[in-house]
């Protein structure tokens, strides 16, 4: 065939949907994570991310980045916003100053099972995926953390006994909890932890059982008193741009597993809850029972937060408190 000018043009233009084709086919992402490879949350991820790469032939791989080696917890959005990475996990919870919407499930007392905490979690799920397709994301999926409690070197029988600590807190709701029980709030990020606790930063935290074995809490803290503080969750998404360039089937593919990873989530957040309280206690924690003071005492916090919260949260927030209340019936 001669080579002719309308050849090269029309060789010209095929081009970019050639090149477009074949980045679709040969996807290579990347995956930012703030919690270390051991930490469920790290291990579903890798699995959900091992599954893609099988089940799509290898035409999209993944690469992991934990413990918040590429981006640190509060940049993992708008890193996948701005393109830096495909994927990220984050603590919803952490970004309430963005959308106080986000802050829901951050609300002490709130949840009190893994029941109540999925009922929850499916109802925000609507109103979540919404607010990351205006930014340019599509949520994959979300696992809850186990249940948290309060890490201290003396026993808390009281909400009284936090008065006066230097509290670590990791999202908005932490910080107004320590406000309102007077504890002066800290932020501390977990991989953190175990520094600022050694140095005097804070001395004393609410976070899960998960996060007390990750951090070796029995080197700084004497008790862990598990309250069902909150139930918060873990947010897996990607950017829609990249979402997009795939095949509808490998969408497909990726939609299915990763509803399978959040079923798969939620299973290992209740074994974590149980076997990591279990490794406290062995480690030499004193694993301490809730006083009925100190619980009915979280649940007037608990009440005085949620007032608070509706009044930011707008109409959506109001929604979802009565769907849920109404549903607990």
């Amino acid at each position: 065939m001669p080579f002719t000018r309308r050849a090269a043009l029309a060789g010209a233009a095929a081009l970019p949907a050639t090149l477009a084709l074949d980045a679709a086919a040969q996807a290579r992402w990347q995956f930012a994570l703030a919690y270390p490879d051991g930490n469920f949350h790290t291990r579903n991820a890798k699995t959900f991310s091992e599954a893609i790469e099988a089940a799509t032939s290898g035409r999209v791989s993944i690469q992991m980045h934990s413990n918040g080696s590429l981006l640190p917890l509060p940049a993992i959005k708008r890193g996948v916003q701005q393109g830096q990475v495909q994927l990220g996990e984050i603590l919803l919870s952490a970004y309430g100053n963005e959308d106080p919407f986000f802050e829901i499930d951050g609300i002490p007392q709130l949840c009190r099972t893994y029941a109540d905490a999925k009922r929850l979690s499916d109802m925000t799920k609507p109103f979540i995926e919404a607010r990351f397709a205006r930014q340019g994301l599509t949520l994959l999926y979300m696992v809850a953390w186990p249940s948290s409690g309060f890490y201290t070197n003396a026993p808390v029988e009281t909400i009284e006994n936090l008065r006066g600590t230097r509290f670590r807190t990791f999202s908005v709701m932490t910080n107004r909890f320590a406000t309102l029980i007077g504890a002066t709030p800290t932020l501390v990020q977990a991989a953190e932890l175990p520094q600022a606790f050694a140095t005097g930063v804070v001395n004393a935290m609410v976070t899960s059982a998960t996060t007390g074995v990750d951090s070796s809490a029995w080197d700084y803290a004497r008790v862990y008193t598990p309250v069902g503080f909150t139930y918060t969750k873990n947010a897996v998404f990607m950017s829609r741009r990249a979402f997009d360039a795939l095949s509808a089937a490998d969408q497909a593919t990726i939609r299915r597993l990763a509803a399978e990873a959040e079923t798969r989530g939620w299973a290992l957040s209740e074994e974590a809850n149980t076997g990591n309280t279990n490794i406290l206690g062995q480690r030499g924690m004193n694993v301490a029972t809730p006083t009925p003071a100190l619980m009915e005492a979280l649940d007037r916090v608990s009440a005085e937060m949620v007032t608070e919260w509706l009044t930011r949260s707008g109409e959506d927030g109001a929604r979802v408190i009565a769907q849920y209340r109404a549903a607990r019936r």
